[in-house]
C-alpha cells in the first residue's frame, strides 16, 4: 500500500520538477533577450543619426555610433552563443564599419544605411525568437516585447527615412523628385502603420498587466511620443510640399521620446520577468517542502508499525519470575524420615519430635 501511494507521488513530484525547471530556463533565456534588445536601442538611434549626418554631408559617423556597436558587441560575446546572433551580429558589424566608405552619391548613401538598419531590425527579431520573447504567455510580457522588439525600432527606422526622403525631395527635380515623392508617400504610411502598432501594443500591455508600475510609466512618455508623431506629421504635410526644417526639429523630439519610451518598457519587461524567477523558485521550494513531507510521512508509515508491534510483544510476555518461587526445589528431592512434614523447617540439634516422649517411658 505504501508503494502504491510513493509511486504517483514521485511521478507527480518528477513533472512538476520539470515544468519549473522548463519554466525557469525560459525565464533567463527571456531575460538574456532583453538585455540583449537593451543593447540594440541605442545602436538604432546611433545608425539613423549616421544616416541623417551623412546626407547632409557630413563624413565622419557620430561619436554616438561607436559606442552603440561596442556595447553591442559586449552583450553579443556573453549572449551571443545562447541566443545564436553571433554571425548575424559579425556580418551587421562589418557592414556598418564600411559606412563612411559608400560610394554613388546621395542614393548610395542612403542605400547602404537602409541596407544596415534592415539587418539591425532582423536582428532585433532574432534575439527576439531565439530568446523566445515572441513566445511568452503573458498577455502583458507578449504585447510589451511586440512593442520594444518590433514596433518602437521600426518607427524610428521609418520616422528617419521620411525625414531624409523630405530633406532630398528640396534638392531634387525631374524623374529623381517624383521617385522620391512616391518613397516619401510610402514612408509616411508606414510611419503611421507602425506608430498605430506601438499604441495597440502598449494599450494592450496596459489594459492585461499584474505590474502596479507599468501604467504610470507609460504615460508620460507615451504622451510625449504622440505629440511627436503629431507634430512630424504636420511637418510631413502628406499631399502637398515637406517641411524639411519642422520635421527635422519633430524628428528631434520624437527620437528623444521614442529612446525615453524604451527605456520605460525595457525595465518594464525586466521587473516582470524577477517577478517571474521569484514565483517560480518559491514554487521550487514549495515542491521541495512537499517532497519532503511525502518521503517523511513513507517512513512513519513503514516504522510506526514495527514500533507498535514490539511494544505489543513486550506487554504480552511476563517478566522472568513473575507468580513463581525464585527457589529451585527439585521434584525427586528424598522425603524425610517421618513423612517430609518436619523436612522444611530448620534444625536446630536434634530434629526428632518424639524424642522427650522416649526418654520419659525409659525413666
Amino acid at each position: 500500500m505504501t508503494v502504491l501511494v510513493l509511486v504517483p507521488t514521485a511521478v507527480l513530484f518528477g513533472r512538476v520538477w520539470q515544468q519549473n525547471s522548463d519554466q525557469r530556463a525560459q525565464t533567463d533565456l527571456e531575460k538574456k533577450g532583453v538585455e540583449y534588445t537593451t543593447a540594440l536601442a541605442p545602436l538604432v538611434s546611433a545608425l539613423v543619426e549616421s544616416q541623417s549626418s551623412a546626407l547632409q554631408g557630413v563624413t565622419a559617423p557620430p561619436g554616438s555610433l561607436a559606442a552603440a556597436v561596442s556595447r553591442v558587441s559586449a552583450v553579443d560575446a556573453e549572449l551571443g552563443s545562447d541566443l545564436k546572433t553571433k554571425e548575424r551580429w559579425a556580418d551587421l558589424q562589418a557592414k556598418i564599419a564600411k559606412l563612411p566608405k559608400a560610394t554613388g552619391g546621395q542614393a548610395g548613401l542612403l542605400q547602404a544605411h537602409i541596407e544596415v538598419t534592415d539587418l539591425t531590425l532582423a536582428l532585433y527579431s532574432a534575439v527576439r525568437r531565439n530568446s523566445e520573447l515572441s513566445r511568452d504567455p503573458d498577455s502583458d510580457m507578449s504585447n510589451l516585447q511586440q512593442a520594444a522588439a518590433v514596433d518602437m525600432p521600426t518607427t524610428v527606422v521609418r520616422v528617419s527615412r521620411m525625414a531624409d526622403y523630405a530633406q532630398a525631395l528640396q534638392a531634387a527635380s525631374g524623374n529623381a523628385k517624383a521617385t522620391l515623392v512616391v518613397q516619401f508617400g510610402q514612408e509616411v504610411l508606414a510611419v503611421q502603420d507602425s506608430v498605430n502598432s506601438l499604441t495597440e501594443s502598449l494599450q494592450a500591455a496596459v489594459d492585461n498587466t499584474s505590474s502596479p508600475t507599468l501604467s504610470g510609466s507609460l504615460v508620460t512618455t507615451l504622451d510625449s511620443f504622440r505629440r511627436g508623431v503629431e507634430s512630424m506629421t504636420r511637418g510631413a504635410n502628406p499631399g502637398g510640399i515637406p517641411n524639411a526644417a519642422t520635421m527635422s526639429t519633430a524628428q528631434t523630439a520624437l527620437q528623444t521620446a521614442l529612446n525615453a519610451l524604451a527605456g520605460v518598457t525595457l525595465k518594464e519587461m525586466a521587473a516582470l520577468l524577477d517577478d517571474r524567477s521569484d514565483t517560480l523558485s518559491y514554487r521550487r521550494i514549495e515542491a521541495l517542502i512537499a517532497g519532503a513531507l511525502a518521503v517523511l510521512l513513507v517512513i512513519a508509515a513503514l516504522v510506526l508499525p514495527v514500533i507498535m508491534r514490539r511494544r505489543e510483544d513486550t506487554t504480552a510476555t511476563p517478566a522472568a519470575g513473575v507468580g513463581e518461587s525464585t527457589r529451585d526445589i527439585p521434584p525427586n528431592r528424598p522425603t524425610g524420615p517421618y513423612g517430609g512434614q518436619y523436612d522444611l523447617a530448620p534444625a536446630y540439634g536434634d530434629n526428632d519430635p518424639t524424642r522427650r516422649e522416649r526418654s520419659g517411658a525409659l525413666r
